[in-house]
Formats: structure tokens, C-alpha cells, sequence
């Protein structure tokens, strides 16, 4: 019989300028063969790190762009939502999930919500209170620390101890997430992807190679999000991940790309596997 070809259902905003969010996701997911079907959230000409950006909400026309794939019956493989920009997304993405989601559907949360111990500034109380409600319902959450700490009621420190982190990742599970991963933890010349999956408890370390680059969540989960919908075991899946966020981040920093335009993934993507 032929390969099933796989089919991805990815809620993000689409940033024309700078890798992160669609940009990264559509050509990794493709790279995985898997089909990548985009719900934007909002359209910017470029991502909010550069000095000055147009930006669209996308929140109104939401409904409707759905319902037409409901008209059409449309079926995924996986559900992968990132940033989400206001209360009454969350709301439009429970109701997708609602939906579409079916018991072989595999929903992937990256809750994009803050970095280095703040929210951004789009995010309140409230809207951090409707994520808890989208996290608790994935089977994967990639959340960094930051937005581990505030999805789990937990107040952030810097360098913190495996055992600090392992805990956040109960409080998660918990809530109702299947799989945890606390993503890019930075100790000394190391970053640390820490795991809770059922009865595992595990984390990757790569080397860090000295540059912090815009959007390597997003290669990160995107990467993540198409090996386990391609049903690669979940270790084997960070392994991967990990060394080619490794590899692409020494390429753009010997390259000298500037950190507000993300890592240079697109000439490595023929290494993935």
C-alpha cells in the first residue's frame, strides 16, 4: 500500500520578513513530508523584534476561514498552534480543536507566551488563564521557562535545579498536558531540554554555541511537532531536533546572519530525516 500522506493543520501569524511562526513552520513540516495547512492569526510584515513592523489581526476573519474547512469535512493528522494574540483566539482554536480533533489527531501546544522571566506585552492574566485551558488539553506542550513557570502557577528563577523543573513539568501534566517538554534551559555551555512523558523523566543537553537567534522556538516545535507526527519514538525525536537547532545555529552565527532574522535553517534542511 502507498504511504499515508500526512496532513498538518498550523495556527500561528505570518511574519513576511524574519524566520519564525508560518515561515518556519510550512518549509520544515514540507522537509518532514508532511502537508502544512495554515490558520493565520494575524499577518506582520515582519516579526516584532525589528525596530518598526506593520501588523494585521486576523482575529474577525478567523471564523469564517475555518468554517469553510468544515464545509469541506477536512481531516488532519495533527493540530500545531503557536502565537496566539488575544482571548477570543484561544476561544476560535478550543472550538477548532473541538472539531477537527479526533482520537488519532495529534495536538501539538506551543505556547508562545514570554521569554527571560516576563510576559510579552500582548499577554495578560486573562489571556495566560485561556492558554492553561488550550495546554491542558495537548498531548505535547513545548513551553521555554518562562512560560512553563506561568502556565503552572510557579514563580520563575534563573538557573534553577532538575528537580525545580521536573516539578513544573507534574504541575503541567496535571493540568491535563500529556507530554512536557521545557525547552532551551541554559546552564553554562549547555542547553537543556527537559522531558515528563508518563513515566519518564529525561532531558537532552547540546552545546550552546554562543548566539541567541529569533525564532529557534519555532524551528524547535516545528521540528518536534512533524517527527512525532510521523510517529518517530519521542527520545529519538528531541535527539534530532536538538542536533539540527545545533547545526543551523553554528551556520548563521559562521555566516554572520543577524540574530533578529532567525537561523539560517533552509540550506540544512535536506539533512533532515
Amino acid at each position: 500500500m502507498p504511504e499515508k500522506l500526512l496532513k498538518c493543520a498550523v495556527i500561528n501569524d505570518l511574519s513576511g520578513y524574519g524566520r519564525c511562526s508560518l515561515t518556519v513552520a510550512i518549509p520544515v513540516l514540507s522537509a518532514l513530508g508532511i502537508q502544512a495547512c495554515p490558520v493565520p492569526t494575524a499577518v506582520l510584515s515582519n516579526h516584532t523584534d525589528y525596530d518598526s513592523y506593520y501588523f494585521k489581526d486576523f482575529t474577525e476573519d478567523m471564523p469564517e476561514y475555518i468554517g469553510n474547512w468544515r464545509v469541506l469535512n477536512l481531516m488532519f493528522d495533527a493540530i500545531y498552534t503557536g502565537f496566539l494574540g488575544s482571548v477570543r483566539q484561544v476561544d476560535i482554536i478550543l472550538d477548532f480543536i473541538h472539531d477537527f480533533k479526533k482520537e488519532s489527531t495529534l495536538l501539538f501546544v506551543d505556547p508562545v507566551m514570554g521569554d527571560d522571566g516576563r510576559l510579552y506585552d500582548t499577554y495578560d492574566l486573562k489571556l495566560c488563564n485561556e492558554m492553561k485551558k488550550l495546554a491542558g488539553l495537548a498531548d505535547i506542550i513545548t513551553p521555554n521557562l518562562t512560560e512553563a513557570c506561568y502556565l503552572s502557577g510557579t514563580e520563575y528563577i534563573e538557573n534553577p535545579d532538575d528537580g525545580f523543573i521536573y516539578d513544573i513539568c507534574e504541575r503541567l501534566a496535571d493540568t491535563g498536558a500529556g507530554t512536557v517538554i521545557v525547552t532551551g534551559v541554559l546552564r553554562g555551555d549547555k542547553i537543556l531540554n527537559f522531558v515528563r512523558s508518563g513515566n519518564d523523566r529525561f532531558y537532552i543537553e547540546t552545546d550552546f554555541v554562543g548566539a541567541k537567534y529569533c525564532g529557534t522556538g519555532d524551528v524547535f516545535s516545528s521540528l518536534m511537532c512533524g517527527y512525532l507526527t510521523r510517529r518517530v519514538p519521542l527520545r529519538k525525536a528531541l535527539v534530532l531536533t536538538a542536533e539540527f537547532i545545533k547545526t543551523a545555529t553554528e551556520f548563521s552565527f559562521n555566516n554572520n546572519v543577524p540574530f533578529t532574522d532567525g537561523i539560517a535553517f533552509e540550506p540544512l534542511l535536506h539533512n533532515i530525516i
